[in-house]
């Protein structure tokens, strides 16, 4: 009983913090907070990646803080601020879901092949399991954060390949609501902007495909190996 101790509490806590959000609509709050950090100056990027760090962490989506970050500060700004925010955020998920739950999910699961297969599949090709992630967010940003905590996969090697990876999808949110805005207000068509947001879209294709050619390389060599 002890040994699930921990990760009582992080169910609790997340779930705690879930239903705050909702109650208490902090998703829609954060409007108005977006609008105040727009009137405090050079200390609001500062002030930005820190509500989207702890955004992370409670669960709330980032896609509109993305989106926001590139109509308040622009294409360069916005991006260095999101991703920054984004990355400690998700690195504060990963150590709690580590050292809260990990040795006893890991534990319960041991048995199940599903759960061996995925950790040990981390384990190998880390890094380029949370670039494919990341890369591709074929699922929930905040369900990722904490489900990496729980697999095999280096603390260093999601980091870096969060922060990497990530900053295709930062750049095409940021820049692609900076060029909206800059649309609306100047009322001409950014052009500039709209060649980096197709650029970023090529690029993405790209880096997914020699993502997985390496993925499947590698597990092709391991089982000539194995044989």
């Amino acid at each position: 009983m002890k040994k699930w101790f921990k990760p009582l509490i992080l169910i609790v806590a997340v779930i705690t913090m879930a239903i705050i959000s909702r109650y208490f609509g902090l998703d829609q709050k954060l409007g108005e907070l977006r609008d105040w950090i727009a009137t405090r100056g050079a200390w609001g990027p500062f002030i930005f990646a820190a509500v989207y760090s702890l955004a992370a962490v409670a669960a709330i989506p980032g896609s509109p803080l993305t989106v926001a970050a590139g109509a308040l500060f622009g294409s360069v700004i916005g991006v260095i601020t999101v991703i920054f925010g984004a990355t400690l955020g998700a690195s504060f998920c990963f150590l709690i879901a580590r050292y809260f739950a990990r040795d006893a999910v890991a534990e319960s699961m041991r048995k199940k092949e599903r759960f061996r297969k995925l950790d040990d599949m981390t384990r190998r090709h880390g890094d380029i399991i949370v670039a494919i992630t990341r890369l591709v967010p074929l699922f929930p940003f905040n369900l990722l954060n904490y489900g990496f905590g729980l697999t095999g996969v280096r603390f260093h090697s999601y980091v870096v390949c969060t922060f990497v990876c990530m900053l295709p999808g930062t750049i095409l949110y940021v820049v692609g609501a900076d060029a909206v805005t800059t649309a609306i207000e100047g009322k001409r068509i950014p052009w500039t902007l709209i060649i980096i947001v197709l650029l970023v879209i090529g690029l993405l294709y790209v880096l997914v495909r020699k993502a997985r050619a390496r993925l499947k390389d590698e597990d092709v060599e391991e089982n000539a190996t194995d044989v």
